[in-house]
Formats: structure tokens, sequence, C-alpha cells
């Protein structure tokens, strides 16, 4: 799996391993916030404000509403048949974050196509599949919420406040996908009471079997601790001044006390939402680290995007970052999150282990 080395913000964002995806904050400075200049969290907008499906098809719902000026990108690349939450950024077209849309998914079955030769000049088995998706039943409106990624300033590290393209929201919805495949994803965005509709890369379902689930008992691994470096927090951490969620070994801990175990890399995490997540798990570590092992564990050997992924991480299989695993006492997956998620999401999660 090669390394993913920080790039410039006139690439795409990244946070993956493996592949790229975008998500809120990874463009120009948001002009989308309150009056305070932080980022709210807003709950979903009613299903009632988007079109319902009624039997029509993927292109027919697209029909609804005008060609949308702003891109969608999903963050988020592993699927599972049944509930999904679906993490995804929105960007003006010059890559500016927005953190204020109304935005409801839509998807439909991409159909299974034999790869047969094609003649020169011809569109491939798997473009016309995906054409052909557009022909099948929509599923939808999932209105999206958004997810302030923004914390107390306490627990805002300076490898946040220093980058002007740390991530400051997320979207997500929860999807409840059938079967596994291909399914072809589209947006319909509310903007001036006007629908614009726009296309996403499709979502694949079932193709990361690997990554521990929710109810699984959680692989072992060992993590380091202060102890293992001398006291140096810079070979445990790359966040700026260093997190306190390396004090336990995760050998130790796991099938004792509750775990909160965050595989993320602040420095290197091009997507820009590392930094934030490892900032959120702070300031929630602070009320509950009495209760539960937060444990943050870094991607890179030696913190070296140049080197291989860390051993921990394969032990996962995990092809993207951040992932989040939240685990009871005996050991247990309690939950799950690949991608951004706020202080509100993480609380909740973390209660609920806890009151086990």
């Amino acid at each position: 799996m090669p390394p993913m080395p920080r790039g410039s913000t006139k690439t795409a964002c990244a946070c993956l391993l493996t592949a790229g995806l975008l998500l809120a904050g990874c463009g120009s400075s948001d002009s989308s916030t309150t009056s305070s200049g932080s980022v709210e969290s807003r709950p979903a907008p009613a299903k009632s404000g988007f079109p319902k499906t009624e039997g029509r098809s993927l292109a027919e719902v697209l029909e609804t509403a005008e060609p949308a000026e702003r891109v969608v990108s999903p963050a988020a690349r592993a699927f599972d048949v049944g509930r999904n939450r679906f993490p995804f950024g929105v960007f003006e077209l010059g890559g500016e974050s927005v953190t204020d849309a109304e935005v409801a998914l839509y998807y439909a079955n991409v159909p299974k196509v034999s790869k047969v030769a094609e003649k020169p000049g011809a569109k491939g088995a798997e473009a016309r599949a995906a054409e052909k998706a557009l022909e099948e039943p929509a599923v939808g409106p999932f209105p999206a919420s958004i997810e302030s990624l923004e914390t107390e300033p306490a627990f805002q590290a300076q490898t946040t406040s220093d980058d002007p393209n740390a991530a400051t929201a997320v979207y997500s919805t929860e999807l409840n996908f059938p079967s596994k495949g291909e399914w072809r994803m589209a947006a319909l965005i509310k903007e001036d009471g006007k629908l614009k509709a726009t296309l996403l890369p499709s979502a694949t379902v079932g193709v990361t079997p690997r990554i521990p689930q929710v109810g699984e008992k959680a692989p072992v691994i060992h993590t380091p601790t202060p102890d293992d470096t001398g006291g140096d927090l810079s070979k445990i951490t790359t966040r700026v001044p260093p997190d306190t969620q390396n004090q336990v070994d995760y050998a130790d801990a796991i099938g004792k006390e509750p775990i909160v175990l965050l595989f993320a890399t602040p420095q290197f995490c091009e997507s820009r939402v590392c930094g934030p997540v490892v900032d959120v798990a702070e300031q929630v570590k602070e009320e509950f680290g009495d209760e539960a092992a937060f444990i943050h564990m870094e991607i890179y050997q030696e913190n070296d995007p140049n080197k291989p992924i860390r051993a921990q991480v394969e032990a996962f299989h995990l092809p993207t970052e951040p992932w989040l695993f939240v685990i009871d006492e005996e050991g247990t997956i309690s939950d799950v999150v690949e991608g951004a998620f706020g202080v509100e999401l993480l609380t909740e999660a973390v209660e609920e282990v806890v009151a086990k």
C-alpha cells in the first residue's frame, strides 16, 4: 500500500491510503460560517423538501432540478450491506468548501455487465453499466445533517489552528444498501429555493469485508506509549502539541475497560480532517477519560509518510483514514466510524459503551 504524501491545496485533498476522497474544509477558506466565525451543526432538512422517487429512475429524479454548480464528494469508501453512515463534503467549483447547504442523496443499482471485447472507440462495459444505472429505479431522498468538527479553544491543536484548510464540517446521512455491488449516487442541493442536481462517484458495497465490524471482537494490537519512546511523544503522535491519547497500551486495556481507538495522522492526513478529529477526541477524553481508555494511533512507520503504514493499521485492514473504533470492556466493537466526526457523535458513542 503506497504512502500518501501531504499535498498542496491546489490538488484534490485525500485522506485515503489507496485512493482520493474530498471533504469539507480542504478547499479555500469557508465563507459559510456563523457571525462568530464558527460552523454550526445542523439537523438534516425535511424529506418533504426534496422530490419523492415514486418509481422514477435516477435520471428522472435528476431532471427535476437544474445542473448544480457545486461538487459533492464522498468522504468514505468502505460500505457494507445494510445501514451505512455516508459522509461527504460540498464544494464550489473553485474548491471552496460549503458548510451550510441543504442536500439529499439518491442512489440506484448499477447493473452487472459482462466484460466483452469492445470495438475501437466504443464505451467500455463498465461505462455502459454506469449509464444504464441512471435508468434504474431511484432510492431516496436521504437528507444529510451537518456535523461541526470544531472544538472548544482549549482543545484545538496548533496543527489544526495553523492549517487554513483544516476541515470545519462534514455532511452525513444514513444509507441502507440492500446488496453488494456498485450503486450510482446522486445529490440534490437546495439553493435559494431551487433544486440543483449533481452526480457523485459510485459507492461500491462489500469490497472491504476484513475491516472489523460492530459486534465483532476487536483485534489485539500493541500501541506505543511514552515508555516505549523514552518520553519522546513526537514518535507517537504528529499532533502539535502532542495529544494525551497515548498513555495506555491498547493490549493492556482490551477486555478490561472501554476503549476509544482512533487511527489518524494530524500532520499528514491530506483531507485535513485528522487534526480536527483528534482534537474532538481530546475534548471528549476530558469528560470520559476516567471511564475509558482513549488511544490515538498514527498511520505511518516513524511518522514518515514516505514509509509503509504501521502494523497496527494493517491489523485492522484499513484502506483509509481516519477510522474510529469504540470498544466495550469485553473487547467487543460497539461503534465504527470512517471519516470525520464531531464532538456530539463521539460523545454519544462513548456514553453508550460506558453505560454498559
